[in-house]
């Protein structure tokens, strides 16, 4: 059990430094390359905080574990709005004044339903993943192009800052490649000793895709948001979590569904699921309420319990 835990550890940490350079890698030979520093923002950097989810989503479903990539999905959305914006808000209330986050949150919440509805008859099948990869294509193509007609928008401007630059093509290249060798490791080790602590605890599969593989692979969101704090950017710290909710939805759901298509656990379509739909509409619902449109310490601190309280649901459950 001890050593299981120690692994796990060692490859969640792996698996965050490797996603780090993998997109500092590949942010950098796109900036090399010419290509245009907001589509790069705009996709390979705000997409990057999400490589975790993806690789764990791949590696668990090319060892059968569908419920495992699942429960990583659904598991992470509700982490990343309870706890890494709970958390966010109440160091600083944020206050949104980017029109793209207008567009982006019912489209995060249009891309649940639309997770709820594939969901509901309790199998994925490939149709099914490769609707949500048409969705994400959709999505990002939008996104480009709305970024495009407001060039003076909040956050498509963060998310320029955030490309790297003057980084030497063979160095780009190098840390692109690291990325790309130990990432799926990294993913392998957390998986497999995560399915050995789940066997210890007599855990499910998607259980212990909810908790611990969910929370650890929601750690770069966390570590983006809080250096969003640090520069005033309060539309990039919603932006981050909104933005790799969606990309966890259409596009890490479609990697499992169409590698290992099957079966769910149908807590997943029914328990699970009904709290990342109520979830992904709080934050929509604070900002529609509220006239100063901030999400504030008290909201904050709201997230923060229900992220609490839904471990405790879990494994009360699970016992």
């Amino acid at each position: 059990m001890i050593s299981h835990l120690l692994f796990l550890l060692v490859g969640l940490a792996l698996l965050v430094w490797s996603a780090d350079r993998f997109v500092f890698g590949a942010a950098a030979v796109a900036r090399n390359l010419g290509l245009a520093p907001m589509i790069i923002g705009l996709t390979i950097v705000s997409m990057g905080s999400s490589a975790p989810e993806a690789m764990v989503a791949a590696s668990a479903a090319m060892e059968g574990k569908l419920d495992t990539a699942v429960g990583n999905v659904i598991g992470s959305n509700i982490a990343n709005i309870t706890l890494i914006l709970g958390i966010s808000a109440l160091l600083k209330p944020l206050l949104v004044g980017s029109s793209t986050l207008v567009k982006e949150m019912p489209m995060m919440v249009l891309a649940t339903v639309l997770a709820g509805y594939l969901l509901h008859d309790l199998e994925l099948s490939r149709t099914d993943g490769m609707l949500l990869a048409l969705g994400f294509i959709a999505v990002m193509g939008f996104l480009i192009y709305n970024a495009f007609q407001n060039r003076d928008d909040q956050l498509a401007q963060a998310s320029e800052d955030e490309v790297p630059s003057n980084v030497p093509m063979p160095k780009a290249i190098l840390w692109l490649m690291v990325g790309m060798v130990v990432l799926p490791l990294s993913a392998d080790l957390m998986v497999d000793n995560a399915v050995g602590i789940a066997k210890f605890y007599g855990l499910s599969d998607l259980v212990i895709g909810l908790t611990i593989i969910a929370v650890g692979t929601s750690l770069p969101e966390l570590a983006a948001c809080v250096a969003g704090l640090a520069k005033g950017e309060d539309d990039l710290v919603i932006g981050n979590v909104v933005g790799s909710n969606l990309f966890n939805i259409l596009a890490v759901l479609a990697i499992p569904t169409m590698i290992a298509p099957g079966a769910i656990d149908p807590a997943a379509a029914g328990r699970d699921f009904f709290i990342m739909l109520a979830t992904s509409l709080a934050p929509l619902l604070i900002l529609l309420l509220k006239r100063n449109k901030t999400i504030g310490r008290v909201e904050g601190a709201l997230l923060l319990l229900c992220f609490v309280a839904y471990q405790i649901i879990l494994f009360q459950q699970t016992a």
